[in-house]
């Protein structure tokens, strides 16, 4: 089992592990050395892989040589470039050095925490991160650990959702009975991300019961709680269960954010379920400057964010927070005897097993905590507000260009602006978007994503990658004024 270097390589083995482990750690860090060289979008065509790679696994060991050569060659045309500094769409997924070592460890490790007995630091060592960082937001004392409530790392924003909509569906269920699955309602903006309307789907929830409320200009894509108040209102009318309200704390779209207080008094009148999703703005809040846009998350049943997008935590790792874990535990919790142990029996621990979806979990809050201790919060304060000051110069470079606009006002790094359009024709102005959108990204200089808001294409510059710096934005800038001004004069 020679693997071309006159070595066999081992299952496991220190110094094999040692010596390929500085190999990997050598190229990763070489990859960062040149990551302005690679076009930021990946420039491949559909299938370009299959033709480049054999059809079945060798039978004999390959080098890491010849691996990674393939990984220059053929891996990282196809790669978009994430962490960029000139990646600028959808939101940020941050990588940083705390968070990698984080992972490495976790890898070498190797566990599967799935219940306390299977590795007790693991779900320790959660609930300890997950406490620092409800104090570092100071959210309300029920989401802490010392009571009924806690927090918990789920894979994404779009998994926190699910298990929240999961746990307040059999919570009323048990009160009014299984066979009112049919009348149970579910409200959110139309800003709302997609996630929920998934959730939606496996959970049961009746399509034609998925209220989801208009928002516009006027409050700036916020959700109006006037509009939630009346769409109660006519449900209970019509006999149905308000049960699960969705609110959000930077939308995908635009960062709107919506006014959690007023209506968090709807949903605790009506005895609805109130998730908060600030899966992207969460970590601003941290800053005491911008805690004020989860003002009200005390009226909330649970709190979601992505320390894996603003926090310098590497992908996968999105904090839930809830009040009541029995509410999770009831619904999701299952006790086969190979699992039994005293611990567990003895209702001594948690068993995050019974918080999420899967049985299986990694020890993710490694990467967390190496994260708030390698950097401490100071920094990671200075590291968001110096995003924030990046984004606040593009909009000002965009302002003063009379070809655009910004579309609705910034809060946090994300600037949502459009080329204005002439004569008033909004059809056209679109598809000149469209068309800009679609220079700027092939030139590989910088990536940028779109939306839509009250039918026009809007372009969208999220700012809050970890190498971008002032010389990045005005490069993105200086690109997009000369793809528009190509376009304009076609």
């Amino acid at each position: 089992m020679e693997n071309g270097s006159g070595k066999v390589l081992k299952p496991m083995d220190s110094e094999q592990l040692r010596e390929y482990g500085h190999r990997m750690v050598d190229f990763i860090a070489d990859y960062y050395k040149t990551i302005e060289d690679f076009p930021v979008l990946s420039q491949v065509q559909p299938g370009y892989l299959h033709k480049l790679l054999p059809d079945s696994a060798p039978d004999h060991p390959e080098t890491l040589d010849q691996v990674l050569d393939d990984v220059r060659a053929k891996i990282l045309p196809g790669v978009t470039h994430w962490q960029s500094p000139s990646f600028f769409a959808y939101y940020p997924s941050n990588s940083s050095v705390a968070g990698f070592l984080g992972e490495m460890l976790s890898a070498g490790l190797g566990i599967v925490g799935f219940s306390w007995v299977t590795s007790p630091a693991a779900t320790e060592l959660e609930m300890i991160v997950l406490d620092w960082l409800a104090k570092l937001l100071n959210l309300p004392e029920q989401f802490m650990s010392k009571g009924n409530g806690g927090g918990v790392i789920q894979g994404s924003a779009s998994e926190a959702v699910l298990v929240v909509l999961i746990a307040a569906r059999d919570k009323v269920l048990r009160s009014v009975g299984k066979n009112a699955l049919q009348k149970l309602v579910v409200y959110s903006s139309d800003q709302t991300h997609s996630a929920l309307q998934k959730a939606c789907q496996i959970a049961g929830i009746h399509p034609e019961n998925c209220r989801v409320l208009k928002t516009d200009s006027s409050t700036n894509y916020a959700l109006r709680p006037e509009l939630l108040q009346e769409a109660v209102s006519q449900d209970l009318d019509a006999g149905l269960i308000p049960f699960f309200l969705c609110a959000n704390v930077g939308t995908t779209s635009s960062t709107a954010v919506d006014p959690l207080a007023a209506l968090g008094k709807i949903a605790n009148r009506n005895e609805m379920w109130f998730h908060v999703d600030a899966a992207y703005a969460g970590s601003a809040c941290i800053c005491p400057e911008y805690r004020q846009y989860i003002d009200g998350v005390e009226t909330a049943d649970s709190f979601n964010m992505n320390a894996h997008k603003w926090f310098l935590t590497n992908f996968d790792c999105s904090l839930l927070w809830v009040k009541d874990q029995d509410s999770l535990t009831l619904a999701l919790s299952t006790n086969p005897e190979f699992l039994k142990n005293k611990a567990s029996q003895a209702n001594l621990v948690v068993d995050y097993k019974d918080w999420q979806i899967p049985l299986g979990r990694r020890f993710r809050s490694l990467k967390l905590w190496m994260v708030l201790r390698l950097y401490g919060s100071e920094t990671l304060k200075s590291y968001i507000r110096n995003h924030i000051k990046l984004a606040k110069e593009f909009e000002q470079l965009v302002s003063q260009d009379p070809n655009f606009e910004i579309v609705t006002p910034r809060i946090f790094s994300l600037v949502c602006f459009r080329l204005v359009p002439v004569k008033n024709e909004e059809k056209k102005c679109n598809n000149r978007n469209r068309e800009l959108l679609d220079a700027v990204n092939s030139s590989g200089k910088l990536f940028i994503s779109h939306t839509a808001l009250s039918g026009k294409i809007v372009l969208r510059c999220a700012i809050g990658a970890p190498l971008t710096e002032e010389k990045h934005v005005k490069e993105a800038w200086k690109v997009i004024q000369e793809e528009a001004s190509y376009l304009l004069h076609k």
